[in-house]
């Protein structure tokens, strides 16, 4: 979950309360799909308190970056109880503090629908990928159902206060490729065990147009 740090109740409460929905174990097997597949220099994007971390192949050289604080000093604690060597940036999405063509593989989980300008992080992504980079990504978003879409579109102005900044109706594969790239592999439907407006998920690879 991407986090951006405004006001009390965003930098102090809501990071703990991210950090544990963000450990769901209904989400585990996303996670370990979706990481199992990222090869070379990682950057994840919105590494939040570091759910991912100790998933990652030995091999994998990680590099983080999350807009919260206090979300990135957990992050740095579950590297270093998973015995991790990860670089870990303060910064945003839309202005990623990394080297143009640095990176093999992009990962982003339950990302997307918290940035404010996705517009200027897809470039952004486009940016940091090498020309042979790929892009891993677990997002919730727009269900294809209309009943569903409509809770979704209800919903999402009082997520989005409560919640971070969480967008419940992001249509993620049109985000995707908007953002010029090409969607490899796209598997979506819902998640067992949740709300329908919060559980639609979109798990994929992408790669540079």
């Amino acid at each position: 979950m991407y986090h951006r740090r405004v006001g009390f109740y965003a930098d102090r409460i809501l990071p703990p309360i991210l950090a544990m929905a963000m450990r769901q174990e209904t989400l585990l097997p996303y996670r370990r799909r979706l990481v199992s597949r990222a090869r070379g220099r990682v950057l994840e994007i919105g590494v939040g308190a570091g759910p991912n971390l100790p998933l990652y192949a030995d091999d994998v050289q990680i590099v983080g970056v999350e807009p919260s604080r206090r979300l990135l000093g957990m992050a740095r604690g579950e590297a270093r109880k998973a015995g991790r060597a990860v670089e870990l940036f303060e910064g945003s999405a839309e202005a990623l503090p990394i080297d143009a063509g640095s990176i093999d593989t992009v990962v982003t989980t339950w990302t997307l629908c918290s940035i404010p300008d996705t517009a200027a992080a897809l470039r952004e992504i486009r940016r940091v990928l090498k020309p042979s980079g790929q892009w891993l990504f677990a997002e919730h978003g727009l269900s294809p159902d209309e009943g569903v879409r409509r809770w979704q579109n209800w919903l999402t102005p009082l997520n989005r206060r409560v919640v971070g900044g969480c967008h419940l109706n992001r249509p993620i594969r049109t985000l995707v490729e908007a953002g010029g790239f090409t969607v490899e592999h796209l598997d979506t439907g819902y998640m067992k065990g949740g709300p329908r407006p919060m559980t639609f998920m979109y798990e994929g690879t992408a790669r540079l147009r």
